[in-house]
């Protein structure tokens, strides 16, 4: 089954077991949010890791990421 997430996000369980990667790949979106959650910059990202994606492909990783976490909610738990 495949999902689009968005233009340039998918999730298909028949590629890379349903984790969200960018169309057209096999590169999971979390790798590209790990890259830039250490540092490695865009550029970088494009030239030397992940040619096969494009900048706005990145962009759309970060808005997806974005949507998971705002759709969060947490609620502090007390031992009594």
């Amino acid at each position: 089954m495949r999902i689009d997430i968005n233009e340039y996000i998918v999730a298909d369980t028949e590629i890379c077991h349903g984790q969200p990667t960018f169309k057209g790949t096999r590169i999971m979106v979390w790798q590209v949010i790990e890259l830039l959650a250490a540092g490695v910059p865009v550029d970088e990202i494009l030239k030397d890791y992940f040619p096969q994606i494009t900048r706005e492909a990145i962009f759309a990783a970060l808005s997806y990421a974005s949507e998971i976490i705002g759709g969060e909610r947490y609620v502090a738990f007390q031992h009594t």
